[in-house]
């Protein structure tokens, strides 16, 4: 694997997709990181959401528990209340120093056969739906293009996976991290060493630092703000959907500015009853089929209490 020191700048803008591609196979078949540029959304949107989330986390906890996550995945993620047990990339004992707080795709209800499908869960905070769900509409739009351009750059030519995004998983995390004291112990992070889940993560974030990613030589390369770009990441899924060619990079917060962090990624998946496995095209298959919801199911249960069974 090719050592990096940088993460690459992607611009979209009207450029055709083919084009892009090609950028976009040589940024992520290397360090799986990139900035988007030129990516259509309004910066608005985002300066909504920035305040939405301030707004949110600013309120007394007993406000915030009455939205707590339940076992949709939707709501109040309070601090110490997740950690990355499953991680292959560190000894991971202590809780993740972060609060969140997850929307999802807005279902009427839930269903049975639909693992994690339901409504979600809104606080009494003026504005604050409108600026989520305002904001989801415009990245679930960048997400497609993102995703048909990253088929492009895996070389595949049959694009009929796409139809499992008709109704994609999506996931908008409003992240609030806390200041961490300079003698706070090596491991314990805002966010343990990782790679994410699902296809395609695009993040905001503020100016406060703290994202860093791992090269292949297990150095850390800092991911700071660009103005008016997107972090963009591939994850678990889309690395087994390309076979390999796609990579999901392990990853960490560690955030001992002094200062409030805050950051919003949104995570742009297929249908949870997808079978992800790589896709025709991509050549002898080094990844055995799975079930999204099935990965999901497990992962979840294994990080966050709200997600653990209950004892008998």
């Amino acid at each position: 694997m090719t050592e990096f020191t940088e993460i690459p700048v992607i611009r979209l803008g009207d450029r055709p997709n083919a084009d892009i591609a090609a950028e976009f196979r040589a940024a992520y078949g290397t360090t799986g990181f990139g900035y988007i540029k030129d990516h259509g959304i309004d910066p608005q949107l985002i300066e909504n959401l920035f305040d939405a989330s301030a707004r949110f986390h600013a309120l007394p906890l007993e406000h915030k528990m009455t939205v707590a996550v339940d076992k949709t995945h939707r709501g109040y993620i309070p601090i110490n209340s997740s950690t990355d047990v499953n991680s292959t990339l560190a000894d991971v004992s202590k809780p993740n120093q972060s609060a969140s707080f997850m929307m999802m795709r807005e279902d009427a209800q839930a269903d049975p056969d639909i693992y994690l499908s339901g409504p979600n869960r809104w606080p009494e905070v003026q504005g604050f739906r409108e600026a989520l769900t305002s904001y989801d509409a415009a990245m679930r739009q960048l997400g497609r293009r993102l995703m048909n351009i990253a088929l492009q750059a895996a070389e595949i030519k049959n694009s009929s996976i796409l139809s499992a995004f008709d109704t994609p998983t999506t996931w908008l995390r409003l992240l609030h991290y806390p200041p961490q004291s300079e003698r706070s112990p090596e491991d314990l992070y805002g966010s343990a060493p990782h790679t994410d889940f699902g296809c395609l993560t695009l993040l905001v974030q503020d100016d406060v630092g703290g994202l860093q990613v791992k090269t292949p030589a297990g150095n850390w390369v800092d991911v700071p703000r660009r103005e008016g770009t997107f972090v963009v990441n591939v994850g678990d899924m889309l690395h087994r959907m390309s076979n390999g060619k796609l990579l999901s990079t392990p990853h960490r917060v560690i955030n001992r500015s002094g200062r409030e962090r805050y950051s919003c990624p949104f995570f742009y998946d297929p249908h949870v009853n997808t079978v992800i496995e790589p896709l025709p095209g991509t050549g002898e298959p080094k990844f055995p089929p799975l079930k999204f919801a099935d990965f999901l199911r497990s992962e979840l249960e294994a990080a966050y209490d709200a997600h653990k069974p209950a004892a008998n």
